[in-house]
């Protein structure tokens, strides 16, 4: 499988390219919109066909690029089927493999960021978007998210994941890039070293996080699989307009 992690700069969403070496198709999970030039770049610059744009959620925090790269390279968008969005192609349910040549996608549903939340396994690597942060999780506290239901997700749906299965989350704000699932269990200071459901409650309940700031413009933009609301105040155009500088990661 050919594999790179990409980073968009302005979110601090990461970005995953996972191409068969066979087929030489690609697929994009949690593109971004500002760097859809970058990744389609890579795409390109890999020898490879973009066939899927994958989300793990519908975000609050960035815009997705899947229908600018649809526009561009008719590639088909993939999102939870229980987000019920007409605008998908490919509606994911829990445990139904997504298959692209010798590359399998294994969607695991972990609701609690948000209802319709999934991971994906693939080989040795499990992609969490924001079920699953190295040392963190996501906030829980808009967009139908439960605590209770983020505790389960991670202890019944990753946890159980062999000890070496690399975690690759959907954000760091630290710079790191990659967990594996012993260190997570052991060491993540939310959900692993045995804290109980009901310390996790309490954790997230004291975190007293701001409103996301983006997510008005977000959660709708992203209905629609990457419609940059109209009406965009200036001061978040950068969040549409296209990268200045382009980080492969």
């Amino acid at each position: 499988m050919i594999f790179r992690q990409l980073v968009e700069p302005l979110s601090n969403t990461y970005t995953y390219l996972l191409g068969c070496e066979d087929t030489r198709q690609a697929l994009l999970i949690d593109p971004v919109l500002p760097a859809w030039e970058r990744d389609l770049g890579v795409v390109r610059e890999l020898g490879l066909k973009l066939a899927y744009t994958v989300e793990t959620h519908v975000h609050a925090d960035h815009i997705t690029s899947g229908l600018r790269l649809k526009r561009e390279t008719g590639s088909r968008i993939a999102v939870a089927a229980l987000e019920g969005l007409a605008c998908a192609d490919v509606a994911i349910e829990d445990g139904q493999p997504l298959v692209m040549g010798a590359v399998t996608l294994e969607p695991r549903h972990t609701p609690g960021h948000t209802a319709a939340h999934m991971a994906y396994v693939a080989g040795d690597k499990v992609f969490t978007g924001d079920a699953l942060l190295i040392d963190g999780c996501g906030r829980t506290d808009f967009q139908n998210g439960d605590a209770r239901a983020l505790y389960r997700s991670v202890h019944e749906r990753l946890f159980t994941l062999p000890d070496d299965q690399l975690v690759y989350p959907g954000h760091d704000y630290h710079d790191r890039r990659v967990s594996t699932i012993a260190q997570e269990r052991t060491r993540n200071p939310r959900l692993g070293g045995g804290r109980t459901p009901e310390e996790f409650l309490a954790i997230m309940r004291e975190l007293r996080l701001p409103y996301p700031k983006f997510i008005d413009y977000a959660v709708p933009g992203n209905a629609a699989c990457g419609e940059c609301p109209p009406l965009l105040p200036p001061q978040w155009q950068e969040y549409c307009e296209a990268m200045k500088v382009s980080p492969q990661g």
